[in-house]
């Protein structure tokens, strides 16, 4: 049966929304919680159990919450103390490092590449939490993208971009794969990779008959 209530998940949210007070989603003006919230939604509903589901709540602590009353050891000192080892384990498995084991910063790309890396190791509760976090934010792209007339102003909250956010996810999604993750979610992140594949694939296609397929100038004027 699928965790319900607790006071350990109430005591995650409680958690979550401490350290990510007064943050918001890319873009928008929802909390950040709405995803830790969400994640945890996700993970109920493929009956996982109740330290994945706190797992999925905290996912984001340690990588968006170091500021000047805490460290990033301090967090993880926390996750482990109040929530297990099990649970930080599965927190630190999808967590986007700044720097490498020998404190060399990594770049943006660099901090995405060592997360795929580190997939290959996770143990299945990480491989759950990635996947669902995965979920919630391409559904939520395809929702906002389908909700507005100006697409670029959903994907120009992304450093990336466009392709590189959809490339990102379909990283992601080949990696389980990879490593041998073929729960039911994989299948629903899928296709929720490919919807974002065909809206891009879409977006090109306009773009091309609008300019003629021809070469674009700086201004966005087709040679």
């Amino acid at each position: 049966m699928p965790p319900g209530y607790s006071d350990r998940i109430n005591h995650a949210l409680a958690f979550a929304a401490k350290h990510h007070d007064r943050q918001v989603r890319k873009g928008t003006r929802l909390p950040y919680l709405t995803n830790a919230a969400n994640v945890a939604v996700i993970l109920a509903r493929y009956d996982q159990d109740e330290s994945t589901v706190v797992a999925g709540i905290l996912h984001d602590v340690v990588e968006d919450c170091v500021g000047e009353n805490y460290t990033g050891e301090m967090l993880e000192q926390r996750i482990g103390t109040k929530f297990g080892a099990d649970v930080l384990d599965a927190v630190l498995g999808v967590t986007q490092r700044r720097r490498d084991d020998d404190g060399i910063e990594f770049s943006a790309e660099e901090r995405r590449d060592d997360v795929l890396e580190r997939l290959r190791r996770a143990k299945p509760a990480g491989l759950w939490v990635c996947a669902a976090d995965a979920l919630h934010n391409a559904h939520t792209i395809l929702s906002d993208l389908r909700r507005t007339v100006e697409p670029d102003t959903v994907w120009n909250r992304f450093a990336a971009g466009q392709d590189g956010t959809v490339r990102w996810y379909r990283a992601v999604h080949d990696r389980l794969r990879a490593v041998g993750f073929d729960a039911p979610i994989v299948d629903e992140l899928r296709e929720s990779v490919e919807s974002l594949e065909r809206w891009t694939d879409a977006g090109e296609a306009l773009r091309s008959a609008v300019f003629g397929g021809g070469e674009e100038d700086a201004t966005g004027v087709s040679a």
